[in-house]
């Protein structure tokens, strides 16, 4: 355990000012105010504090940052207040306390969505002072460096999870890149131990086999780059373990093929100097193609800066080179620590070093569970990257495997909510493609566009995905609502009652529902039915008037013509998945009589009314609702039409099938070939069509052909 004299002198030897006398007093208060309490370790508690400090101070930070370190546990695990601390040692160090203490453990369903909380919370106190995260990562390293201690096998493994899904991604989006690996290695020791036992014992046969291989290389390199007039320091190692077994999975290769498993740092004055070191060393060793990059010229968004070649290098090594200034040295250990002097006043408006922490707020604002927002942060915190270009030329990084669409919400969620297309150095494309390298995006907006659902199954980024979902979501409750309250006023009418938005106050409580929406959307999705809502307005009714007022609702016709200013549920702004919408198992097209059905967790399902399905309604009245087309159902958008045709084996028939369907404006969107002999095989075709009409004509289309024997509409 490191002593208060060592933490005074790490501090003093970059901070002559810092106060020392309040170094010393906040040494005094946490190791009392920890008394006697253990760690699992059996070490003294206030060991742990004492620790975090010196991960601080080794980080060069501030000395406010410092006490906070050997105060924050104070609030939470011993008597200590923040009013006590706020006293004692100043309103910032008291508030960088209460950003950084334990969060206490909530009463939630489940350690994920307590997991989920929590970091809903330390984004938020880290997006007031970055110095919060700062704290709360040198937290995390020690209590990683002793997770051995821990007794519990599950909540080890939990803790490792969490390090490796948030904390490690966390480090590296500061910069902070030496503590990611160690957060990352130190996590897979407990995740994958045979794994990482194994690469470590491969590791300790190739340096038996080598002798001092990494010194002899380094020599050389050294030497290379003298004769060429560059003065440089050059420092090799081995990489760790989680980084090797991580590139054998995304490259599917096993450890004797993965042969750059070494990494050189190369160190000068200036960037020319980088460069003239690159083209040395490129002159000397082989490169491997495919294998540069400059991160100088075009920086990472935590703004790591250097150069990345690999090369055969000496004693045909397979080596990977890192060149980089002392500042960019500096910058890729301590990241934004690094210059916390310059930048401790320049909050989250410093260009885009705090970006991403402005983008996670904005997922924070757009999703509804702690869960979600979990999964999607997990998304925004990615490790490979395309770097894309606007029409402006504004560099923008993404995800490897972004599209456009997620691009586009990089830009601005609004950008994101208009997109219509988009165009990929000049040419347009899909939605759904995926960028590369150095493309340049230009993004096709409408301001009558609204977010696709079917958008979710392609976007990678957090951002993208919590766009489409918010909207989905309000869609979704809006649906609900209005549905729910079409099927509570038939409800009423059916047993002689009036409905009002007033009646249905007293059943709020019973169903635990804030307001009269949540009601309505309970009922729209088919969480309660009308019956429920009308016994909990009307709780004395008997239930023999029930049982014979469902009797002569069952007997009365279920789907008959809607008439002239029956009440009807209007099938429009269809979303799929959402409130309303067409059942696959018989193809409802307008034209068709339709009945629509309550269906849990998805509102109402329409049928056609021959459907044989509709068999397994036959004892629930209470969920057959009178649906009819609106006028402006047809032609407003494609249905699909599903037919069966036997055609005749030769060849330009399915060519013929084809054309009489496109000559006739509809068009294929599945096929299938059913069974096939040597005279005829049997196809199942999906057609969009506008109404039951357009379906008609093209089906009496297709019977006019000579090479389709017959033609039938599928109900199945």
């Amino acid at each position: 355990m490191t002593g208060q004299l060592d933490l005074l002198d790490s501090t003093g030897t970059f901070d002559r000012s810092a106060e020392a006398e309040l170094l010393r007093k906040a040494h005094a208060f946490s190791m009392e105010a920890h008394g006697s309490q253990t760690r699992e370790s059996g070490d003294p508690y206030f060991s742990h504090p004492l620790e975090v400090a010196n991960i601080i101070a080794r980080m060069k930070l501030d000395n406010a940052t410092i006490i906070t370190a050997l105060l924050h546990d104070t609030v939470e695990d011993t008597l200590a207040t923040l009013d006590q601390i706020e006293d004692e040692f100043g309103e910032e160090i008291a508030r960088l306390v209460d950003g950084v203490t334990k969060l206490s453990l909530l009463e939630l369903p489940s350690d994920k969505t307590r997991q989920a909380e929590n970091f809903r919370k330390l984004l938020l106190a880290m997006s007031a002072d970055i110095r919060v995260l700062l704290v709360k990562l040198a937290d995390r390293l020690h209590n990683m460096r002793t997770l051995e201690f821990v007794a519990d096998s599950d909540k080890r493994q939990r803790i490792a999870h969490e390090t490796m899904d948030i904390y490690a991604p966390l480090a590296e989006r500061i910069g902070m890149q030496e503590m990611k690996d160690e957060l990352e290695d130190l996590a897979f020791a407990q995740i994958n131990a045979e794994a990482r036992d194994s690469v470590m014992a491969r590791l300790r046969f190739l340096r038996e086999r080598g002798g001092d291989l990494v010194d002899r290389i380094t020599g050389q390199l050294e030497r290379t780059l003298a004769d060429s007039g560059i003065d440089a320091w050059v420092s090799g190692r081995e990489k760790r373990p989680f980084s090797i077994w991580r590139k054998m999975e995304r490259k599917s290769v096993t450890f004797e093929q993965l042969s750059d498993v070494m990494a050189f740092r190369i160190v000068v004055h200036t960037i020319p100097e980088c460069y003239r070191a690159l083209g040395a060393l490129h002159m000397a060793y082989s490169v491997i193609p495919d294998r540069f990059k400059d991160y100088i010229s075009t920086p990472k968004p935590n703004n790591y800066r250097s150069l990345h070649s690999t090369v055969i290098g000496p004693e045909q090594q397979r080596i990977e080179l890192q060149l980089r200034t002392w500042e960019m040295y500096e910058e890729a250990d301590l990241g934004v620590a690094a210059h916390w002097q310059y930048k401790q006043q320049a909050g989250l408006q410093d260009g885009n070093q705090y970006r991403w922490i402005r983008e996670l707020l904005e997922i924070l604002d757009q999703t509804s569970t702690p869960e979600e927002f979990l999964e999607n942060t997990k998304l925004a915190m990615f490790h490979d990257q395309v770097f894309c270009f606007s029409p402006k030329g504004d560099l923008i990084a993404l995800p490897r495997g972004a599209t456009p669409v997620d691009f586009a919400y990089a830009v601005h969620t609004r950008v994101g909510d208009t997109c219509v297309g988009a165009k990929i150095n000049g040419q347009i494309v899909p939605l759904r493609t995926q960028l590369n390298n150095g493309d340049q995006i230009e993004i096709l907006r409408s301001s009558g566009q609204t977010p696709l659902p079917t958008w979710e199954n392609f976007v990678v980024t957090g951002k993208a995905r919590a766009g489409v979902r918010r909207f989905v979501r309000h869609q979704r409750r809006t649906e609900y609502t209005n549905l729910g309250k079409a099927i509570l006023e038939k409800t009423f009418r059916q047993d002689g009652k009036d409905y009002s938005d007033k009646a249905l106050d007293g059943a709020l409580a019973k169903f635990s529902c804030k307001n009269l929406d949540d009601l309505l959307a309970a009922v729209g999705e088919g969480v309660l039915t009308g019956r429920h809502v009308i016994e909990a307005v009307y709780p004395g009714e008997k239930k023999s008037m029930r049982r014979t007022r469902r009797m002569l609702a069952f007997m009365r016709p279920r789907a008959k013509p809607a008439k002239a200013g029956d009440p009807a549920v209007p099938i429009r702004g269809l979303i799929p998945g959402v409130a309303v919408h067409f059942a696959t198992c018989c193809h409802p097209i307008p034209g068709d009589r339709i009945v629509g059905i309550v269906t849990t967790g998805k509102g109402v399902t329409v049928h056609t009314i021959d459907c044989e399905t509709l068999e397994n309604f036959a004892d629930t009245p209470e969920l057959w609702l009178d649906v009819s087309w609106t006028q402006d159902t047809a032609g407003s958008a494609m249905h699909v039409g599903r037919i069966s045709a036997v055609v005749a084996n030769e060849p330009g028939s399915l060519a013929t099938l084809a054309t009489v369907i496109a000559r006739n404006v509809g068009n294929i969107s599945n096929l299938k070939i059913a069974s096939r002999s040597s005279d005829f095989f049997d196809i199942v075709v999906d057609i969009e069509v506008r109404d039951l009409k357009h379906f008609t004509d093209i089906v009496a289309a297709l019977r006019a052909s000579p090479q389709i024997q017959s033609v039938k509409r599928v109900r199945g």
